[in-house]
């Protein structure tokens, strides 16, 4: 398709643009769902289009369209052109891009085994022995409701642009969520594997599913969840350490980490969307956290949900340090973002289809891991809650004031974890909760997200992760 990206490109500066760009993405994939044991009806995605981008005298106009013609491009660009020519009297500050580096590369994750090559018979087989694992894991335990859902894409993308970018890549990924639900001792319940309302998902071939730890991970975890589920044990609420799973404090570093870094946020273009950030442009340098506190997001994990090599701006990726022992030393940017902080981009900008407009977006976020076993951590609480993981949460539109609801909880008495809880509240401002940890462990583990931003919303695959965290004496309660 050059030959009908490169029509655009000269199409936009013939009619004066200073810079053009086009994004052919298309997407496919499918989708397989496993009620009670019962295959339901899948699901099949195909999408395909050309994403175009224009400035003109200093205003920026988007387009797209899925005729793959250069009649269609030719008026679409033209529309665009007058889109920009008509802004111009309205426009408060005009849209410049900072510099970089022209790129031509072709990339790829690594597939052993191809997902155009897995039939839906495989699909099936592998969500009914993963069924059967939580069944015999969950030893009898009402799970009246079991939906199982495993999915299989292929992004691929061809970026062009003025100033010299080629850019052609092809993303394939997997992923496996699933649903429990019942009723136990007169409540009604439903929880999740992973917990959370998360996915495991990998960027790879089939591979990475079908000889992932996934088969071990579903038995543990419905075995876990039935002991949580059944706990009747009351605390007070008080004071105490308490140390996040993996699953926590992933969520915690991208939604008051990562979310308030970045600079289309914090600029307030995302005020009346998905709101602002607790952080000002002069904030870079600023203490919010402990010596413990390093939170990084990096789309260059071999292997993840987020991965890429380059943005679509062309920009190649690299790993970024959001948060370094505690100090705030980076925002997240596009061209347009980072020529208004004076600064270079630093990979950040990301559309989920052809038909939206390339925005600022996190791809891997997760706290840098310490150096302790969770024994340690443990051994290291006098009276505490050890909260694995969360059944609902949420965080205000400034990423300032947050709450995670613990689904996987124990006590922790002398060093020692007690019986399970369920129900533990944590509330805490963000400033707190990364100046209170005072140790992490040593093992990372991930999961997958969707992240939702944007207008009309953008949701894009994500990891989030981190390692156990400790912190002292924060206030927790129960519901």
């Amino acid at each position: 398709m050059i030959e009908l990206l490169n029509f655009a490109i000269d199409k936009a500066l013939s009619l004066g643009s200073e810079y053009a760009e086009a994004r052919l993405h298309t997407i496919t994939g499918e989708g397989m769902n496993l009620k009670n044991g019962q295959i339901e009806p899948g699901i099949s995605i195909d999408s395909r289009g050309i994403g175009l981008r224009i400035i003109k005298k200093g205003a920026l106009a988007f387009g797209s369209t899925n005729l793959l013609k250069k009649e269609s491009i030719s008026s679409i660009i033209e529309e665009l052109s007058k889109q920009a020519e008509s802004s111009l009297n309205t426009i408060k500050e005009k849209v410049e891009l900072s510099d970089f580096k022209a790129e031509k590369a072709n990339w790829s994750c690594e597939e052993k085994e191809k997902l155009e090559d897995v039939g839906v018979d495989r699909m099936v087989t592998l969500l009914k022995d993963l069924d059967s694992n939580i069944i015999e894991g969950a030893k009898g335990f009402p799970y009246q409701s079991r939906i199982l859902s495993v999915s299989k894409s292929v992004e691929e993308k061809e970026y062009l642009n003025s100033e010299g970018s080629y850019i052609r890549s092809r993303v394939p990924r997997v992923g496996f969520t699933s649903y429990l639900s019942g009723v136990y001792d007169g409540e009604s319940f439903t929880v999740t594997i992973p917990p959370g309302y998360s996915k495991l998902g990998w960027s790879g071939g089939w591979e990475r599913i079908e000889r992932g730890p996934i088969f071990e991970l579903t038995k543990e975890k419905a075995y876990q969840l039935t002991k949580i589920l059944a706990s009747k044990v009351k605390m007070d609420s008080e004071s105490v350490d308490v140390i996040l799973g993996p699953l926590i404090s992933g969520l915690a570093a991208h939604e008051s980490v990562g979310h308030p870094q970045e600079a289309d946020r914090i600029l307030g273009r995302e005020a009346a969307q998905a709101g602002e950030s607790y952080l000002n442009p002069e904030d870079l340098g600023k203490r919010v956290g402990s010596e413990q506190a390093t939170v990084i997001d990096d789309p260059t994990l071999e292997g993840s949900s987020g991965y890429y090599l380059y943005d679509d701006e062309g920009v190649k990726a690299k790993k970024r340090v959001l948060m370094d022992k505690g100090i705030v030393r980076e925002f997240l940017h596009n061209r347009a973002t980072s020529k208004k902080f004076g600064t270079l981009s630093n990979a950040a900008s990301r559309a989920n289809s052809f038909n939206r407009e390339p925005i600022v977006r996190m791809a891997n976020t997760y706290v840098e891991k310490g150096d302790h076993s969770l024994d340690e951590l443990i051994k290291g609480v006098r009276k505490g809650i050890l909260m694995e993981s969360f059944m609902e949460w949420n965080i205000d539109d400034k990423r300032y004031n947050q709450r995670y609801v613990g689904l996987e909880c124990y006590k922790i008495e002398g060093g020692e974890l007690k019986e399970p809880l369920k129900h533990v509240v944590l509330e805490i401002t963000t400033p707190k909760f990364w100046s209170s940890i005072d140790a992490k462990g040593k093992k990372l583990e991930f999961v997958t997200g969707m992240c939702g931003k944007g207008d009309p919303l953008q949701g894009i695959p994500v990891w989030t992760g981190g390692p156990h965290l400790r912190l002292r004496g924060v206030r927790v309660w129960q519901r």
